[in-house]
């Protein structure tokens, strides 16, 4: 639960969050700052037009999730399906240690199977534009799966080149974590 709270940290009572999940809460962190510096993802974000690179690191997040879920058997020895349900299974058993904004999320996840929609590019379309819909500014982002359609290929060979990288980072941890 540690690694999806790491989404949700501002207004978090720190002292009454079991040391489990304050280790995967940083290890949450340290896995976002090996992705942001890294040179795929770099070149990732690269392939937005200027006016939707600012959401880049929004859109690949879920993208590689999808991508994830499509090369499933490459980086995992779990049934798939059954990781998902395990996920899935845990959130709900630890909903009671969730932030308010957490628990709300953490349920539509769950009801609607954000994992198994995931596994479907247009799916992955209509949460970016969910997600550009909540941004509290005017902005350019709503319609980003038109260029994912366009760099996917790219994209894809950026996420496969990226994903063992941060999978070996990731297996260190917490030893890697001071270099993050």
């Amino acid at each position: 639960m540690g690694s999806i709270l790491g989404d949700f940290t501002r207004g978090l009572d720190w002292d009454h969050v079991p040391a489990p999940v304050l280790e995967g809460v940083r290890h949450h962190l340290a896995v976002d700052v090996f992705t942001d510096q890294h040179p795929q993802v770099l070149a990732s974000k690269s392939l937005f037009s200027k006016e939707r690179r600012r959401f880049a690191g929004v859109a690949l997040d879920i993208l590689y999730d999808h991508f994830l879920l499509r090369h499933w058997e490459q980086f995992s020895d779990w049934d798939k399906d059954t990781f998902i349900r395990t996920v899935y299974q845990e959130l709900q058993s630890h909903r009671a240690l969730m932030p308010d904004n957490m628990a709300v999320v953490t349920r539509r996840m769950v009801e609607h199977d954000w994992f198994g929609a995931y596994q479907d590019l247009d799916n992955i379309g209509y949460a970016l534009d969910r997600v550009a819909g909540r941004i509290r500014f005017a902005n350019r982002f709503t319609g980003i799966i038109d260029e994912i359609r366009a760099n996917e290929a790219e994209l894809e060979g950026h996420f496969l080149a990226f994903f063992p990288e941060l999978q070996a980072f990731a297996n260190r941890f917490p030893e890697s974590s001071h270099q993050a």
